[in-house]
């Protein structure tokens, strides 16, 4: 089944057998009170045929006729809602009055109408059975008619061909409707998407300009570094023979200071979006900070041991804060997944590299295939930064581990010169 012959099914769903209750939408209930006020105007057309016929040609017993009409008029107010339904209504009842010898004009603009429904509703195959299972009872009739005895009523031959051609165009207006119905969803939908795409477009070429934008401020950012570096290095330099000059370069650093500043805002500017939230006025967290998130983590319910293995040299903010967001990530993590378990916070300053281990004896994350968290995401980011690895996984012997190194060169510490 295609795309547009399940978009064309009615909103009731199949129900065939009456496998499903039917259970009406809003938009089904209006389906059924329009088109119950057709089926009653069928009934009214009856009506009004058998009320103004002639005296002679008027049918006999047709209180009778009215109730047989009326049977055959209900499944109209079902052609729409449920139309499986009003067929499996509309055949036998035409079926039984053929049998007692009414023949209600309401069966006729029944069948028309259910063979309509059903073209522009149900995709092409079950839109075929229903036409065929809705006019193979009137056909069949026809056929079994006897022959007239003279050329004043019409030959079963001229019955058939009436209402096969009838059916075949009730049929083919339907699905001159659901073909229309189809193309417009179809042009709505590339609207949609190429709405869709149009915006993503634009926000690309948004996201490229900030992006352009802070390249630009970049380098504006890194020469006035550059030249503070210079004059501070001058100034350092004639600091005790000409204490003037050393003035006016002390001077030049702190307007280019100024300016730097400016243009570092200017920069956070152009590369936050809207989606981001108002940058907050505290510090960030750094290494200090480690130890107040373990004991919170333990209030939490999660037994977590702190353990720190060298001398913590100065470091610089950017590497505190990654260190601190690492082992937050971690162990907030931990609590969501390991379950009942212990974990332990490993910090190891060396000579050459700063190890931050985060493990513990829980179940892990649940096992979800090609899915990747932002908060994973954001620790391998954060590491690449600082030219780390990150590597996360399953203990030996069950449990999790979040394993991040960094050389210690790239962290500006003062034991690098040392190292060298």
């Amino acid at each position: 089944m295609t795309r547009t012959d399940a978009a064309a099914r009615p909103a009731g769903g199949r129900d065939i057998g009456g496998r499903r209750r039917f259970r009406p939408t809003p938009e089904q209930r209006r389906w059924l009170i329009r088109d119950g006020l057709l089926a009653v105007a069928a009934v009214a057309l009856e009506v009004t045929l058998v009320g103004t016929a002639p005296t002679g040609l008027a049918p006999q017993g047709w209180p009778g006729l009215l109730v047989w009409s009326v049977l055959c008029a209900a499944p109209i107010a079902l052609r729409r809602a449920a139309p499986w339904s009003a067929v499996g209504l509309a055949v036998p009842a035409f079926v039984a009055s053929v049998l007692v010898g009414a023949q209600p004009v309401a069966a006729g603009a029944t069948f028309v109408l259910l063979t309509y429904s059903t073209a522009a509703l149900l995709p092409l195959r079950e839109a075929a059975l229903a036409a065929a299972t809705i006019w193979a009872p009137s056909i069949t009739v026809a056929l079994l008619e006897p022959p007239p005895p003279d050329f004043t009523e019409p030959s079963p031959a001229y019955l058939v061909f009436t209402q096969v051609l009838l059916a075949l165009v009730c049929f083919f207006v339907g699905r001159t409707v659901h073909a229309r119905r189809a193309t417009i969803r179809a042009l709505e939908e590339r609207a949609r998407a190429a709405e869709e795409n149009q915006r993503s477009l634009a926000d690309q070429a948004v996201a490229d300009e900030r992006r352009r934008i802070a390249r630009e401020l970049h380098d504006v950012v890194a020469h006035h570094v550059s030249v503070m570096g210079v004059l501070a290095t001058g100034a350092r330099r004639v600091l005790h023979r000409d204490p003037a000059a050393t003035d006016g370069a002390l001077g030049s650093i702190e307007e280019t200071s100024r300016t730097t500043l400016r243009e570092l805002r200017r920069l956070l500017d152009v590369l936050r979006t809207d989606t981001e939230p108002a940058a907050e006025l505290a510090p960030q967290p750094g290494l200090a900070g480690i130890e107040a998130l373990v004991e919170q983590v333990r209030e939490a319910g999660l037994p977590v041991t702190l353990r720190v293995d060298g001398t913590p040299g100065p470091l610089d903010p950017g590497v505190a804060l990654t260190v601190f967001r690492i082992v937050q990530e971690a162990l907030t993590n931990t609590l969501k997944h390991a379950g009942t378990a212990t974990a332990q916070v490993r910090l190891s300053f060396g000579i050459y590299w700063l190890i931050v281990e985060i493990s513990d004896t829980g179940r892990g994350p649940p096992p979800e295939s090609g899915r990747v968290g932002h908060g994973l995401v954001g620790m391998r980011e954060r590491m690449a930064l600082y030219g780390g690895t990150l590597r996360t996984g399953p203990r030996p012997g069950g449990g999790y581990r979040v394993y991040a190194k960094m050389p210690m060169e790239q962290l500006g510490a003062p034991m690098d010169k040392g190292a060298a």
